[in-house]
């Protein structure tokens, strides 16, 4: 199989590239940096600047399957209006781009697998939600849904189909938000954020790469699907299993003023969440090796 990958540099496009090589397949990437610097051995880069695809449609018309997973980083602070605008034209322009490819090319791929998050829901308070529940109305829910629609057009062309990974909190050891929420629980003052009742929706980054896989090579997946495992937790257990798994004290909280002070906006991230139910990769049959975050935190951390 032949895999064309944008933002194949981060954290899930990283491990999905290793996966998938592992396997003998071939991955291509579209990347900003043709010279691979960073990117997993084996990979072949295409050279993109996100905005055009001129460039790269001969190469796109030999792939199998496309995963775009391109998009600046919400994890970076100040949300000032710049930065936000980043993080939305960098997810719009790049999905309309690949979407215009699969336009052009006479041949071709025959899935999508287009990124989104959890916080299209927005905030959810303690209802679960599912693939069928409605997007949310602040700001990362708009954002999802932008980036969603992005690519709509690909549900209309024949023969390809289009998948869309509503993704949570992708736990690793090493990399992304995990390290940074275990900082203040190894340095013995780990505690809930805020209330603690909002939802931590979450994911192993094994089991995000094996359902992107499985979405891949599933014909009958079309649509959203949740990328979460089905045990999402409040953040006041999340850090308790947490800090259990890193046999560390559990007892201060952070006030929620103080983040919402310190962080403005960007709060939402650690105030707001949602329960995510997996419901659309529970339908089509797909098994999570990691079910509930003790077992996922003990194979992180041992």
């Amino acid at each position: 199989m032949k895999v064309l990958i944008s933002g194949g540099s981060g954290l899930i496009g990283s491990a999905l590239t290793r996966s998938l090589l592992n396997d003998g397949h071939s991955v291509w990437i579209l990347t900003r940096r043709p010279s691979g610097a960073g990117l997993p051995v084996g990979a072949e880069t295409v050279a993109w600047n996100g905005k055009t695809n001129a460039e790269w449609l001969d190469v796109f018309s030999k792939m199998d399957a496309v995963v775009n997973l391109a998009g600046e980083t919400v994890g970076k602070w100040p949300w000032n209006d710049l930065r936000k605008k980043n993080i939305l034209e960098s997810r719009v322009n790049a999905g309309k781009v690949i979407a215009e490819a699969f336009q052009k090319v006479e041949k071709k791929p025959g899935i999508l697998i287009q990124s989104s998050g959890i916080g299209y829901y927005g905030a959810c308070g303690i209802s679960p939600v599912t693939e069928n529940s409605p997007a949310g109305d602040d700001f990362m829910a708009s954002v999802a849904v932008d980036w969603e629609d992005s690519t709509r057009i690909v549900d209309d062309i024949p023969g390809v189909r289009r998948a869309i990974i509503r993704t949570s909190l992708v736990l690793d050891a090493r990399q992304g938000v995990l390290p940074l929420m275990a900082l203040p629980v190894r340095l013995f003052a780990g505690g809930p954020l805020g209330k603690g009742t909002q939802g931590v929706s979450w994911i192993h980054i094994d089991d995000e790469v094996r359902a992107i896989r499985f979405l891949i090579e599933n014909d009958s997946a079309r649509g959203a699907f949740n990328l979460s495992a089905p045990n999402p937790l409040s953040n006041a257990e999340f850090i308790r299993v947490l800090a259990r798994a890193l046999s560390r004290p559990y007892w201060l909280p952070a006030p929620a003023f103080a983040l919402r002070l310190l962080l403005g906006e960007m709060s939402t991230l650690l105030l707001d969440g949602q329960f995510a139910l997996p419901q659309g990769l529970t339908k089509l049959g797909f098994n999570f090796r990691y079910s509930s975050a003790e077992l996922a935190f003990r194979a992180l951390f041992k």
